[in-house]
């Protein structure tokens, strides 16, 4: 018996060393088998990161505060978002690097808006821009279009970026001008110092906001997105699932008003529109899209606004409203077409209670690859 109980802690300690060399042995054959995925992701990502290494495809301009590189071939990320972005001869998201010449012998309509229009977090396919591109090639008359449209873009710069373009010999049909209702917080606090009203100019500094430091915000450095591609998709899958689960993938949308706060009756908007205020921004909006609206008319080109709305306005339930009435009214007199595509989405939201994370990339504010088809429907039934 004394034997026996001798043995025993003996016994138990052999047991104790077998089983704690087993999960070193596993903790240590799981760490291989995570370095080599990380060590292969590494070389996937970098290797495909194509032109994205040599420069970046956001740049600052002085004659309308920003826009793309021409002919890059690269990635860019928004968000959580990686995805492939090419521009053609004219620094326009497109299909391909490709040349586009100054005039055309199909019609030719430009669209131009901010970072609803350019797309941003898809690839150009994916874009209600490359699906019209797409239309209108395979028509028998065909009709090409254009993408002009760039994120953090307003009326400001709506309208300078088509005069460029016109004095630079670029000839097209027809502008489509795609505005949402961040335009007018942007004509309210920003890019005053390419105004060519000296009483907005007057507004310029160098802590307004300036065209790098635009350029710089849509670009991002961030090593982890850029270098391990397959595990941030993974980690990105994991954190939707979760949020899922829990519920809480729309929450925000109920409650954030950044950017739509003029839309909303009676809120108060503190510091938000300074130093225009909200009725300044409307004002200035008013008039920048007038002087498109008369550039465009000497030409003979006629002008079409879209409007859209953002997820909160869909959540709280805003079907237009001011956003709405302003370009209508302004548009029975300076446009061709109005095109308010609120009741398509509206409809759309009505019939599906996961709305938001069908039509809206999640956890931001931009259309997801079937928003974008949402939208193409609605307004290819007024452009073809």
């Amino acid at each position: 018996m004394s034997d026996n109980s001798a043995s025993r802690p003996a016994k138990n300690g052999l047991f104790a060393w077998f089983t704690l060399r087993r999960a070193l042995l596993h903790a240590g054959v799981f760490a291989y088998c995570v370095a080599l995925f990380l060590g292969f992701d590494f070389a996937y990502s970098t290797l495909t990161r194509g032109e994205e290494k040599q420069r970046a495809v956001r740049i600052a301009n002085p004659l309308y505060d920003h826009g793309l590189a021409a002919n890059f071939d690269g990635y860019d990320i928004w968000g959580e978002l990686r995805y492939r972005l090419l521009t053609d001869s004219l620094g326009f998201k497109d299909g391909s690097v490709r040349d586009v010449p100054l005039k055309s012998s199909s019609r030719r309509i430009l669209l131009i808006g901010d970072s609803f229009a350019e797309g941003i977090g898809m690839s150009f396919e994916d874009t209600f821009a490359g699906m019209l591109y797409r239309a209108g090639q395979e028509r028998s008359e065909k009709v090409e279009f254009l993408n002009a449209g760039v994120a953090s873009y307003s009326p400001s710069i709506y309208y300078k970026k088509v005069k460029y373009l016109i004095e630079s010999g670029l000839q097209f049909d027809e502008v489509v001008v795609f505005s949402d209702p961040s335009d007018v917080n942007d004509e309210a606090t920003s890019y005053f110092c390419i105004d060519d009203d000296p009483k907005y100019r007057a507004h310029c500094s160098p802590t307004e906001g300036s065209a790098q430091s635009r350029a710089a915000l849509f670009r991002n450095t961030d090593f982890f997105t850029h270098h391990f591609v397959v595990t941030n998709r993974v980690r990105i899958y994991i954190k939707q699932s979760i949020q899922t689960i829990l519920g809480n993938r729309r929450k925000w949308i109920n409650t954030d008003h950044t950017y739509i706060e003029w839309t909303v009756p009676g809120l108060d908007v503190g510091n938000n529109y300074q130093p225009l205020g909200v009725d300044g921004g409307i004002a200035r909006s008013l008039q920048n899209m007038g002087a498109l609206a008369d550039l465009l008319a000497v030409r003979n080109i006629p002008l079409t606004i879209v409007v859209h709305p953002w997820p909160q306005q869909i959540a709280q339930g805003d079907r237009g409203g001011r956003q709405v009435a302003l370009w209508s009214e302004f548009c029975k007199l300076r446009c061709k077409t109005f095109i308010n595509v609120f009741p398509a989405f509206f409809a759309a939201a009505d019939a599906d209670k996961d709305w938001y994370q069908h039509l809206y990339i999640l956890g931001d504010v931009h259309f997801s690859a079937a928003g974008h088809r949402l939208m193409f429907g609605e307004v290819a039934k007024h452009l073809f």
